[in-house]
Formats: structure tokens, C-alpha cells, sequence
């Protein structure tokens, strides 16, 4: 499986951005594809993640309401839609993927930076 994470950059306070995953490698029929972020010197976050066959989606509470995940399911890409932004979202944002029957993200793309400027 390869994930390509792009669209990160500088925006201020309240603006929004739209992360790109593409994926590929395989189908992903009954897979999750997720974002996580991480900061320097911090753990990873989980922050959303999406079933690929329904697209529902789930999010960590300190993003719900101004994080949305989308999937094109037909190109295999993935997106990060955040609005509203704030200066603690500033972070490296990776794409990860699983199996749905599993809890472990074992697939991992590289990271894209973004940063909010307040």
C-alpha cells in the first residue's frame, strides 16, 4: 500500500484546507482510511478516520465540527477538509490505513506540514 499525503502549507487563523491522500497498491473495499498528526516532541494523534465501502467517518472531539473526511472512490483519494483552522492544528498531518478488521493503522504515507498562524 502506498499513501501520498499533499496540500499542506501556511494559512492563518480561521482559514481552511483541504489535505489530499492518494492511495493506492491494492482495492480498499472493507479498509479505514485515517489521519493522524503528530507535533515535535509529541505523540502521534489520531485525529479522523473513514470506512471506505460507507463512507462514515469519526473524528477526535478537538476536531468534530471543523474536520471533514471524504473519499473519491473511484481515484482512490482521500480528504482532509479542515475549516476554521487554529494554531494548535499546526502540525505535520499523515494518511494511514488499515484493514477494517483490524484496530492496528499499519500503513503509513509521508507526512505534509501544516501551519496556522495566529
Amino acid at each position: 500500500v502506498q499513501l501520498q499525503a499533499s496540500g499542506g502549507g501556511l494559512v492563518q487563523a480561521g482559514d481552511s484546507l483541504r489535505l489530499s491522500c492518494a492511495a493506492s497498491g491494492r482495492t480498499f473495499s472493507n479498509w479505514h482510511m485515517g489521519w493522524f498528526r503528530q507535533v515535535s516532541g509529541k505523540e502521534r494523534e489520531f485525529i479522523g478516520g473513514i470506512a471506505w465501502n460507507t463512507g462514515r467517518t469519526w473524528f477526535v472531539d478537538s476536531v468534530e465540527g471543523r474536520f471533514s473526511i471524504s473519499r473519491e472512490f473511484y481515484r482512490n483519494m482521500v480528504y482532509l477538509e479542515m475549516n476554521n483552522l487554529k494554531p494548535e492544528d499546526t502540525a505535520v498531518y499523515v494518511c494511514a490505513a488499515k484493514s477494517s478488521a483490524t484496530d492496528v493503522w499499519n500503513n503509513w504515507g509521508q507526512g505534509t506540514e501544516v501551519t496556522v498562524s495566529s
